[in-house]
C-alpha cells in the first residue's frame, strides 16, 4: 500500500511540473509589461511599482517557463497567486546596479527605470523582484500582486505603432528569437539611412558564430524612432541633443560609456511589436557603447569598429556574458569579490571552476595558464578578466569579450551563447 501511494504521489507531483510548464493552460498570448523604479545609494536600494501594461502579442518562451539559463543581478517570479505554484522566472542585470559600485553612490542617492516584459496571466499572481550584489547577496525585494483584468493595466499597441520592417525573418515568434534593431538619434529625414544601418547592424551579428550557425532561430526588426535632432549627446563636448531616448555617452564619468535611462521611452516606441531583445543604434561616429543583460545594447553605428563593438555588447545584453578585459587601475578593478563566483559564463574567480568551462580544457592544462602557452592551450585559464588584472580568469588569452581586434568569441564564450539560444528556441526534454 506504502509503495502505491508513493507512485500515486510522484505521479501527481510529475503531473503538477507537466502543468507549470503548459503555457495555453497559464497565459494568453498577450505580454505583461512591468514597469519598476529602482532607487537608493550604495547601501540603501529599493524597488518601486510605476505602471503595468498590456501588449498584444507574447513573444517569448513558452517552454521552461520556471528554469533560468542564467541567474544575472536580479530576477523576477511570477506564481499563481492561488496555489503558490511559480509559473514564469527571468533574470536580469540594471544599469543601476552598476551604478551602485561607483563613488557617486556613496554620497547621494539616483533613481533608474526599468521594464521587464512577461507573458500575461489568466489568473491573479504573485510577482515578486529580487535585486542581487556581485556578492550573491540580496540588496531588495519587492512582491505585489497583478490581476489580469485590472482596468488600470494600460493598453499599448494596439492603435500607433512605430514604423518598422523585418530585415531578418526566419520563422514566427512562437520559434524564433525576436530581436529589435531600433533608431536613435535619426530624424525622420534620415530614416533611409538607419534601415541601411540596421541591415549593417544584422549583418554584423550574423558574421560571427555561434549566431552565424544559428541565424534560422532568430527574427530582426528595424523600428524607425524618429528623434528631432540628429546625433546623440556627448557632455563632455557640451553637445546636448532631443533625441528618442535621451542617449549619452560619458555614463558614470567614463567617456566611451553609451547608454540611457530612459527605459520606458524605449519599450513604449516598441509596442505593438514582437521583441525579446533590443539593439538601439544610435547616430553618431563617435566611439562607444553599452550592453546591460536582459535590457538593451547601445551603439554608435557610424564608428569604424561598429561591427566588432555591437557584437561585443551584444554578447552582454543577449548573452549575459562578463568583460574580459583589464586594467591596471580601472576604476571597477574590485567589481567582483575574489571569493564569489560570477555568474557570467565566461569569467570565473576558481571558487566553483567546476561550473564553467573546466570540462573543456585539454588534459594538464596548467591552472592557470601562462600567457606564453597560448598557442598549445587555445582554452586554458588566463588571468585577468572582470576589470580586474589579479584574481579573475578568462578562457582565452583572447577573445570578442576582451579586445576589439579579435576575430570571434572564444569557444567557451561560443558555447554559452548557443546555450542559451537553444534554452530559448528549443523544448527541454
Amino acid at each position: 500500500m506504502n509503495k502505491i501511494l508513493s507512485l500515486f504521489l510522484l505521479l501527481c507531483s510529475m503531473y503538477g511540473e507537466v502543468y507549470a510548464q503548459n503555457f495555453n493552460d497559464l497565459f494568453e498570448n498577450k505580454t505583461l509589461r512591468i514597469d519598476y523604479t529602482f532607487a537608493g545609494n550604495s547601501t540603501n536600494q529599493m524597488i518601486y511599482l510605476d505602471e503595468l501594461s498590456e501588449l498584444p502579442t507574447w513573444a517569448g518562451r513558452r517552454n521552461q517557463l520556471c528554469e533560468l539559463p542564467l541567474e544575472g543581478n536580479g530576477q523576477v517570479i511570477m506564481r499563481d497567486a492561488e496555489s503558490g505554484e511559480c509559473i514564469y522566472k527571468t533574470s536580469f542585470s540594471s544599469l543601476f546596479q552598476e551604478w551602485v559600485s561607483t563613488d557617486e553612490a556613496q554620497a547621494i542617492s539616483r533613481s533608474f527605470e526599468n521594464s521587464f516584459l512577461l507573458p500575461y496571466p489568466k489568473k491573479p499572481v504573485d510577482i515578486e523582484i529580487t535585486l542581487t550584489s556581485p556578492a550573491k547577496k540580496q540588496t531588495a525585494q519587492f512582491q505585489h500582486q497583478v490581476t489580469p483584468d485590472d482596468i488600470l493595466i494600460h493598453q499599448r499597441g494596439t492603435k500607433e505603432v512605430t514604423p518598422h520592417k523585418y530585415i531578418l525573418k526566419s520563422g514566427s515568434e512562437e520559434e524564433c528569437i525576436d530581436v529589435v534593431v531600433v533608431a536613435e538619434g535619426y530624424t525622420q529625414e534620415e530614416m533611409e539611412q538607419f534601415y541601411s544601418d540596421a541591415e549593417k547592424s544584422c549583418e554584423s551579428i550574423f558574421y560571427y558564430e555561434p549566431f552565424k550557425s544559428m541565424q534560422s532561430k532568430f527574427n530582426v526588426i528595424a523600428v524607425a524612432a524618429p528623434s528631432q535632432d540628429s546625433g546623440v549627446t556627448v557632455p563632455r563636448n557640451k553637445e546636448w541633443k532631443n533625441t528618442a531616448f535621451n542617449s549619452h555617452f560619458d555614463t558614470f564619468y567614463s567617456e566611451r560609456y553609451l547608454t540611457t535611462s530612459r527605459v520606458k521611452a524605449i519599450h513604449n516606441a516598441l509596442a505593438g511589436i514582437p521583441y525579446e531583445h533590443i539593439i538601439i543604434i544610435a547616430n553618431t561616429d563617435v566611439y562607444g557603447g553599452g550592453g546591460i543583460y536582459n535590457s538593451y545594447t547601445l551603439t554608435a553605428a557610424h564608428h569604424p569598429t561598429f561591427r566588432p563593438v555591437l557584437a561585443h555588447e551584444f554578447g552582454h545584453s543577449f548573452g549575459g556574458l562578463g568583460d574580459e578585459y583589464f586594467y591596471d587601475e580601472d576604476v571597477m578593478s574590485e567589481f567582483y569579490p575574489l571569493d564569489v563566483e560570477p555568474w557570467e559564463q565566461n569569467i570565473t574567480t576558481h571558487v566553483d571552476f567546476g561550473s564553467k568551462w573546466k570540462d573543456m580544457l585539454l588534459k594538464n592544462t596548467p591552472e592557470p595558464t601562462s600567457p606564453e602557452l597560448k598557442e598549445k592551450y587555445p582554452i586554458g585559464l588566463y588571468e585577468g578578466g572582470g576589470y580586474a588584472k589579479k584574481g579573475i580568469y578568462r578562457p582565452a588569452y583572447n577573445c570578442r569579450m576582451r579586445t576589439n581586434e579579435h576575430p570571434d568569441f572564444c569557444p567557451v564564450c561560443q558555447r554559452a551563447l548557443e546555450r542559451l539560444i537553444k534554452f530559448y528556441t528549443e523544448k527541454s526534454n
